[in-house]
This record gives C-alpha cells, sequence and structure tokens, in this order.
C-alpha cells in the first residue's frame, strides 16, 4: 500500500525519467495575472508560455498544483457538496510539454505511469476521445483514438461531446482535444451487472475520471474562430486525492 506522499513523490520521478524539470507548486493566491484571484488549475504559472508571450525555459515540466475550484469557465464550483469527489481545495499532478512532444507520449505515458508503475487494473480503465464537431470544422480526433488502441479494446475507448473533450481556458486562448483516463472502482459483482463504459462521464462515484490529457493545437480568436497554434502544447492534469482512491 502506497502512502500519498509516496505516489506524489513517485508521480514526479517517473516524469524526471522522461526528461521532465520538476517545478513546485506555485502560489494559490494568483500575484500577476489580473484574470485570475486564485489557482485553478496546474497550467495558471506556465499561462504566458502557452499564450506565446514568454518563452519556456524548459520544454518539459512536471509538478504537483495545489488548487482552488473557484467559479468561472470550467471550474466546478457547483459540484462541491454535490458529490464526493469535487473538493474546494484539491491537488492537480501535472505534465506539460511546450512545443516538443505531443499525444503520442502523453498517452503512452500516462498509461505506463497507471498500469506499469502503480499497478492499476487495465481492464478497470477507460479513455474518452473528442467525436468531433461539425459545427466548428473539427473532425474526431482518430489521432488519440489511435494510440489507445495500442492499449485498451475498442469498448474502452468512448467518443466525448465538446463540453467533455475539448478543453478550453476562457471564451478566447488556447485550446484544444483532450483524452481523459476513467477508472471503475465499482466490486466486481457491480461490474458483472453494469457495463462500466456505460457510466462513465455519468456523475457516478466509482467510475470517475482521474487524468485528463489536453492537446492545446487551436488558439481561440475573440470572432470565435480558431486558427492553429504556432506550438503545440501538451497540458495535463491528474487529480490527486482522485489517484489515492484509485
Amino acid at each position: 500500500m502506497l502512502t500519498a506522499k509516496e505516489i506524489r513523490e513517485s508521480f514526479k520521478e517517473f516524469f524526471r525519467s522522461k526528461g521532465h524539470h520538476i517545478v513546485p507548486s506555485a502560489p494559490m493566491v494568483v500575484k500577476d495575472d489580473p484574470t485570475l484571484m486564485f489557482t485553478n488549475a496546474g497550467m495558471n504559472q506556465f499561462k504566458d508560455i502557452i499564450l506565446g508571450n514568454k518563452a519556456a525555459k524548459y520544454q518539459r515540466v512536471a509538478d504537483s498544483q495545489k488548487c482552488l475550484r473557484v467559479s468561472g469557465k470550467h471550474n466546478d464550483l457547483e459540484e462541491v457538496g454535490m458529490d464526493t469527489y469535487h473538493h474546494t481545495m484539491f491537488e492537480m499532478l501535472g505534465n506539460w510539454s511546450f512545443g516538443d512532444y505531443f499525444k503520442k507520449e502523453a498517452i503512452d505515458w500516462a498509461w505506463e505511469y497507471l498500469v506499469d508503475v502503480l499497478g492499476l487494473s487495465p481492464d478497470r480503465l477507460y479513455a474518452t476521445v473528442f467525436e468531433g464537431s461539425p459545427e466548428e470544422g473539427l473532425s474526431r480526433d482518430d489521432e488519440a483514438a489511435g494510440y489507445w488502441e495500442k492499449h485498451l479494446p475498442a469498448s474502452h475507448i468512448i467518443n466525448g461531446n465538446k463540453h467533455d473533450n475539448f478543453w478550453e481556458m476562457g471564451d478566447t486562448g488556447p485550446c484544444g482535444p483532450c483524452s481523459e483516463i476513467h477508472i471503475d472502482l465499482r466490486s466486481e459483482e457491480e461490474r458483472a451487472k453494469v457495463d462500466g463504459a456505460s457510466l462513465v462521464n455519468h456523475d457516478d462515484p466509482l467510475v470517475i475520471e482521474i487524468w485528463n490529457l489536453v492537446f492545446m493545437q487551436y488558439n481561440r480568436k475573440a470572432d470565435g474562430s480558431l486558427e492553429p497554434l504556432p506550438a503545440k502544447v501538451i497540458d495535463t492534469g491528474m487529480g490527486f486525492e482522485r489517484l489515492c482512491m484509485a
């Protein structure tokens, strides 16, 4: 049995072994960004790098960031107190690539860490991929699905809609499709009765998302249109408390 501290350290050590520079958790009160009062995501301290306003000191970075769930786009404040897995304060394990590796490595390393390092059961894991959005001219993320097919059967790779599988920081700015990893923590008896795939993203307290791999490849302009980013960014976030539960 691993302690929480050992899990956190194992995450940092794993990504250190993959060439990532480990950075400290940024302060939870944001000092130099007028759009944010509190740190609400692991990527906050890298926002200027992602926007292209600042050069990245390291192309590969990983950390464990303490966050507050606050109001605003995608922040789920209204979920606090309604279930067992949205907390007011939470910690986010994350790894980033600023114009270096992209979908293949992010997916392969996520699988390697969860299954080979932590020993989570592969048959309890599911991955979601962006199903596409015809009105925006975006097709299904077949690239991510293809990489998942090396690790998971087709029945464990689930199409997700724009709300669940297209990540945006706000009304404008960097965005892109994402691929979530969900785990089914129900008993064998319950799993035999109801297929876990049917419970993914349906608010079951034991079939939950643990890791979101965001593939930032577009910039949302003020007129709502999308343009490709000059440098593609990997931005992942894994709920530390959820991982400890798993």
